[in-house]
Parts: structure tokens; sequence; C-alpha cells
């Protein structure tokens, strides 16, 4: 079976693949991949993001977030809104760069390496990378040595990204979307933008027990209720599949 072709600029990349590039203040093309890009939020970029700007999910997806809700998609995507400046400007990104540097979001992280991930037929998803090579990057030329695509994103600090985006792997590719015998209904798509998006809204529904589970919560889904995020997004994925699957 032939491979589905690339898109332009994008070539096959493996973990153990040697990369050269940096990106700083000084190279020429500093903050030319902020703009005119459709950059979509996962919900762990969303996490990241509120937390760093001191926002409730509600604020956040208020001021930052436009939600697709397309006939073609089984799930809404989520992008971060751009600045109406004539180059659809990232909104984080300032004269220094980006002002959210540290908690900026996972695709920004790996850049210029792409990853999708597939439901393996073991517990370990299926990983395939890309490197893309933009005409207006200057990265690949600043770096005076090379490391393997792997080291290159763990210095990147992806990890944590790639780890709750594969969280996601048993709803959004689950086998019943796959074989479309099941699509979500309007109501189960409000239950997803509340459970994985909304989390400070999905934690005061389940304290409140205006939503719940059928088992009871385990010492970790506790703590994602008192004010741990990363487990209550694990929660909140729990409780979809319960609510979608019957799981």
């Amino acid at each position: 079976m032939t491979s589905p072709a690339l898109p332009e600029h994008f070539q096959p990349a493996s973990a153990d693949q040697e990369i050269a590039f940096a990106c700083h203040p000084r190279v020429p093309c500093f903050t030319q991949c902020c703009r005119e890009l459709d950059l979509t939020l996962t919900p762990y970029d969303v996490l990241r993001l509120k937390r760093r700007l001191q926002l409730t999910s509600g604020q956040f997806l208020d001021r930052y977030v436009i939600v697709e809700w397309g006939q073609e998609c089984v799930l809404p995507t989520c992008y971060l809104t751009m600045v109406d400046d004539g180059q659809a400007s990232c909104v984080f990104v300032g004269s220094q760069g980006c002002v959210v540097y540290d908690d900026r979001p996972g695709s920004c992280r790996a850049y210029p390496v792409g990853r999708g991930a597939a439901r393996g037929s073991d517990s370990m998803p299926a990983e395939t990378l890309v490197l893309l090579r933009e005409p207006h990057c200057r990265g690949f030329a600043e770096a005076t040595g090379g490391q393997t695509v792997r080291a290159y994103l763990h210095s990147q600090g992806v990890e944590p990204y790639n780890r709750f985006n594969d969280a996601l792997l048993p709803l959004v590719q689950h086998p019943a979307i796959q074989a479309n015998t099941f699509r979500p209904s309007r109501l189960q798509l409000n239950q997803y933008m509340l459970a994985l998006y909304d989390l400070d809204q999905f934690r005061g529904e389940m304290v409140s027990g205006r939503v719940s589970l059928q088992n009871p919560l385990g010492p970790l889904e506790l703590a994602g209720l008192t004010g741990d995020d990363e487990q209550l997004l694990l929660l909140g994925l729990r409780w979809l599949r319960q609510e979608w699957f019957g799981e």
C-alpha cells in the first residue's frame, strides 16, 4: 500500500535521525513562524497556558480560543486566537519572542518536528514523525552540530505534552468512532469541551455531584478534584468514556 503524500515542505523523519537546528533572537526569521498560522490547542496546551496566565479555564477559552464545530470533523477543534495586525500574529508573541515560552503549546515546542500518534496494537501508541522545512526558516543554517530528533524533542520538554495527548487516543480514536458507528451529539460535544478544555468548570460540576462516575474515585482522581489539573484531565477522559461508550 502506498503511503499518502506529505504536504509541501514536510519530510518523513525518525527519532534517531540527526537534525541540525537552532532558534534564537539572532536568527533572521525569529518569530516568523509565530505568524500566519492556524495553531490548534490540545487540552494540555490549554491547561498549561491558563495556569501560566492565572486565569480560569473558562476565562482563557473566552479570551484566547476559537472553537470550530465543523460538520466534517467528529470533534470540535480549538484554535488560538491571532492578532489582527495584518500578519495574523500569535497573541503571545512580543518583540523579544514568546511571552509564555515556558508554557508554550506542544506544537511550538516541537517545531520544526511534527508528531502524530495512533492507537497501537498494544498499550503503546504508534508514533509518526515529520520534519518541516519551510522556506522562510533559517534555523537549519544556525546550528553548528547535529543531534537526534529524539534528543532535540527532549531538550524542548515535549514529553508531558506527548503523554497527555496520547492519553486522548482511547477516546478520540475509539473503535466506534473509527468505524463511524458513533458520532457525538451536540450534548456530547459540549461534554467534550467541558471535561477536557473547561477544567475548572468540570471540577465544579464533579464536586457538586451534577456529573459523576459510576465507580469510586481513586486517590489520584480525588487529587484532581482538590486542585491537581493534570489528574483532573485524566478524570475527564475517564468520565467521557463512561458517558459515550459505557466504559
